[in-house]
C-alpha cells in the first residue's frame, strides 16, 4: 500500500471521527449500543450486557463456558454473546463506532487498540483497576504493552492473554548430532549449520519469507543486537548498525541453511514443511503446538527465542489480547463485573488452557496445566523474567500494520534474494516509521 493510500486511510479515520462526534447517541434496551460520542452510564448493575468475542468460532465454546459460570455467580446479569471472526472484527468495530451498535464489552487486542481508542470509543480503566480485586494480579509486562498500544499511556483494555515467540526444535535431530538445545543465538547458528546437509535435503532452519515475515525478523534482530527500545527520541532504532549486522547474519541463513522455498512461506506453509520434513528448527509461536504434537509427538520441544550469551533475553512485544469496556455502554457496572470475572484466576486459566496461550492473571500462570505444557511454561517464565527486556512495537501508529506488512514484506523477500541489502531494507523501514511517528505526534 502506497503512502497516498495511507493518507486517505488517515483522512477516512478523521472523517469517521468527525461523524462519530456529530452523531446523536442512541440506546437500545439496557445494554450499551450507543455510538462512540455517547458517554453511557453506570446503570443498575443488573440486566443484559452484550459481549463481542474478537475470535468468534475459534474461541466460542470456551467463552460460552465462562459466561455460564459468570451468570451462575451473577444471576441478575445476562450476557449476550456475539462471536465475531478475527478477520472482520476491526471493520465491525469501525462500523459500530460510526453508526451505533457498540457492545458493552469486547475483545480488543493491542494490534487494533489504538484505532478504537483514538475514536473515543473505549473507557480508560486505570481507576477501575486500581480499586479492583485484579489490582496487582495481572502481568505487568502485558499491562505495559496495553498502555503503550493505546498511545497515551492509559489502560484501555484489561489484558487476558499473550502469545510468545517460540523456537521449536527437533530433539531427535539435535540428539543424533550431539548438539546442545538452541538456547542462545550462538548455539542457534551453530546448530543451523551443523544440521544442514543440502545433498540429503536436510536443513538446520526454516525462515519466514512470505506473509508475516517482518515481526519475526524484528524479533530476530533485536534479540541479537540487545537493543532494548524501539525509539531513540523520535527516531526509530530499527536501522541501528547493530540491528543491520544482526539482520545480515539472520538472512545469511537463507538457502545456505534453509530451503529455497522459504522465500514464499507464510506460517501455514512453514509449519507444514517443518512438521513433514527434516528441518532442525522453526521460529513461530505457541499457536502451532497442536500441529507439531500431531506430526512429531515426542520428537520436538519449544523454547522462547534464544538469549544473548550472557543470558539476557530481548524480544519484541507480542500482541496482547484483552477486554475493553465501551464508553457508550448503559450498564458499565455490570459490564465491568464481567471483565473482572473473565480476567480472574479461574476463568482466565480456563480460557488460556483452551487457547494454549500465556495467562495474563499471575495466579493462572502458575496453574498445573501451564507447568505441564513446557512451551507455555517457558514462555510464561520468559515474559515474567527479570532479565527479559520487551521492545514495545508502535501498535499505536495508524500506519503500523501497513508499514509492517504490505509495504515491506516484498522488500524483505528482495533482501533474501540478494536484490536489496539489509541496510537498504532497514533504512527504508526506518524512514517510513519516523514519518508515521512525526505525523502521529502532530495530532497528539
Amino acid at each position: 500500500m502506497k503512502s497516498s493510500n495511507r493518507r486517505s486511510r488517515r483522512a477516512a479515520v478523521a472523517v469517521a471521527l468527525g461523524s462519530v462526534l456529530a452523531l446523536t447517541a442512541t440506546a437500545c434496551g439496557d445494554s450499551g449500543s450507543g455510538s462512540a460520542g455517547d458517554k453511557g452510564s453506570e446503570g443498575s448493575g443488573k440486566g443484559t450486557i452484550t459481549f463481542w468475542d474478537n475470535n468468534g468460532g475459534v474461541r466460542t465454546d470456551v467463552w460460552k463456558e465462562i459466561i455460564a459460570d459468570f451468570e451462575k455467580q451473577n444471576p441478575d446479569i445476562k450476557v449476550k454473546y456475539v462471536g465475531v471472526p478475527a478477520a472482520s472484527v476491526q471493520s465491525k468495530y469501525d462500523t459500530a463506532i460510526q453508526g451505533g451498535g457498540l457492545p458493552d464489552v469486547g475483545g480488543v487486542g493491542t494490534a487494533m487498540l489504538a484505532e478504537i481508542a483514538a475514536q473515543g470509543a473505549l473507557e480508560p480503566l486505570d481507576s477501575r483497576l486500581a480499586k479492583s480485586s485484579l489490582n496487582g494480579r495481572l502481568n505487568e509486562k502485558f499491562l505495559d504493552s496495553v498502555k503503550s498500544a493505546g498511545g497515551d499511556g492509559k489502560t484501555y483494555s484489561v489484558p487476558t492473554s499473550a502469545n510468545n515467540g517460540t523456537l521449536w526444535y527437533r530433539t531427535d535431530l539435535f540428539s543424533a548430532a550431539k548438539l546442545d538445545p538452541p538456547t542462545t543465538w550462538t548455539k542457534f547458528y551453530a546448530a543451523a549449520g551443523e544440521l544442514t546437509d543440502q545433498a540429503k535435503n536436510r536443513f538446520g532452519y526454516t525462515i519466514r519469507g512470505g506473509e508475516g515475515s517482518i515481526a519475526q525478523a524484528l524479533d530476530a534482530i533485536y534479540g541479537q543486537s540487545g537493543i532494548t527500545s524501539f525509539w531513540n527520541g523520535d527516531k526509530t532504532t530499527v536501522n541501528d548498525p547493530k540491528n543491520v549486522a544482526a539482520l545480515e547474519k539472520y538472512v545469511g541463513l537463507y538457502k545456505k541453511d534453509t530451503p529455497s522455498a522459504d522465500v514464499n512461506n507464510d506460517f501455514t506453509k512453514m509449519v507444514a514443511q517443518w512438521d513433514s520434513g527434516t528441518i532442525g528448527m522453526l521460529s513461530h509461536n505457541l499457536g502451532s503446538y497442536a500441529d507439531h504434537e500431531k506430526a512429531l509427538s515426542g520428537k520436538f520441544k519449544g523454547i522462547p527465542n534464544p538469549t544473548l550469551d550472557d543470558g539476557t533475553r530481548v524480544q519484541v512485544s507480542n500482541p496482547v489480547d484483552g477486554l475493553g469496556l465501551f464508553k457508550a455502554g448503559k450498564n458499565k457496572s455490570a459490564a465491568w463485573k464481567f471483565i473482572e470475572f473473565a480476567a480472574s484466576h479461574e476463568a482466565n486459566s480456563k480460557w488460556n488452557e483452551s487457547a494454549g496461550q500465556v495467562p495474563a492473571n499471575n495466579e493462572a500462570a502458575q496453574d498445573a496445566w501451564v507447568q505441564a505444557s513446557e512451551p507455555t511454561k517457558l514462555a510464561a517464565e520468559a515474559l515474567n523474567g527479570a532479565s527479559t527486556k520487551i521492545v514495545q512495537l508502535p501498535y499505536y501508529l495508524p500506519d503500523w500494520n501497513t508499514i509492517s506488512k504490505a509495504d515491506n514484506e516484498p522488500n524483505f523477500q528482495k533482501v533474501l534474494l540478494g536484490k536489496m541489502t539489509a541496510k537498504e531494507f532497514l533504512d527504508t523501514l526506518a524512514d517510513q516509521i519516523d514519518k508515521a511517528q512525526a505525523d502521529w505526534k502532530k495530532h497528539h
